[in-house]
């Protein structure tokens, strides 16, 4: 399984929609204080769609790359990390 990438290393486009997806989900400080956590906890991540569930949001990705941000009650695919 590869490594999740770093977020220096996202196409600028990425970037910005997930930028505009932390805004629209209204993720907070302390939501991305756990995300920060468990980036630096270096995960490996599946070459296909995944999904990490944290609570108050859910961070979606295919491959080494997240994908986009979603609310707790939205619908995900893909392997639960």
């Amino acid at each position: 399984m590869p490594p999740l990438e770093t977020w220096g290393r996202f196409p600028d486009r990425l970037r910005r929609h997930l930028l505009e997806r932390l805004r629209d989900r209204a993720i907070t400080v302390e939501d991305l204080d756990r995300l920060r956590r468990w980036v630096q906890s270096e995960p490996s991540v599946p070459t296909g769609p995944w999904y990490k569930d944290f609570g108050s949001f859910k961070l979606c990705g295919e491959g080494p790359l997240p994908k986009t941000f979603l609310r707790p009650g939205q619908a995900v695919r893909g392997r639960r990390l």
